[in-house]
């Protein structure tokens, strides 16, 4: 398996397919290195929780997760795909397995830049931090701080999927 993750444009387009499947016990450290890259939360990242996309020559080139926390909620978290892969389809068909392993509700943190994309797929905005569990009621806070202090420009948004009627599996 390789970090390259450089797709190549002249080769026929099944040669781009990717497969899902879940992380085995040696993916630990190429799981890290994902998340590491991307300066995504560090923490809670078990192999056990992971699906990664692959490609037929064994090639990751993305993973996510689902993480339990202690009040129950779900946050489907740790989403990498790496940036010659981005646009193909990749994103979206973790995002689809995740919730499908999880299902609702699941939440999930980002940068408020990221809503309209996480809301193709269903997630919606919670702006009321009483709306929130308390992992992510606590978790809004720390990150207001933060970000105050070292991102004044961004924000942190937090997303929930309910798994409403008649959405799609996967966007178009």
């Amino acid at each position: 398996m390789t970090l390259s993750g450089a797709p190549e444009e002249s080769l026929p387009p099944e040669s781009l397919a990717f497969s899902l499947r879940p992380a085995r016990e040696d993916e630990q450290s190429l799981i890290k290195s994902f998340i590491r890259n991307e300066h995504l939360n560090p923490l809670s990242l078990n192999w056990r929780h992971f699906w990664l996309a692959e490609r037929a020559a064994g090639e990751i080139v993305g993973c996510g997760q689902v993480k339990t926390h202690g009040d129950g909620s779900r946050e489907l978290a740790s989403l990498v795909v790496l940036p010659a892969w981005r646009s193909r389809g990749v994103a979206g068909s973790l995002i689809s397995r995740l919730k499908q392993e999880a299902g609702p509700p699941l939440w999930l943190t980002c940068r408020s830049g990221l809503i309209p994309f996480y809301a193709k797929f269903g997630f919606q905005d919670v702006t009321h931090s009483e709306d929130l569990p308390p992992y992510f009621r606590r978790l809004r806070g720390l990150a207001k701080v933060f970000l105050r202090l070292v991102r004044p420009r961004e924000s942190m948004a937090v997303m929930v999927w309910s798994g409403g009627a008649g959405e799609d599996a996967f966007p178009g």
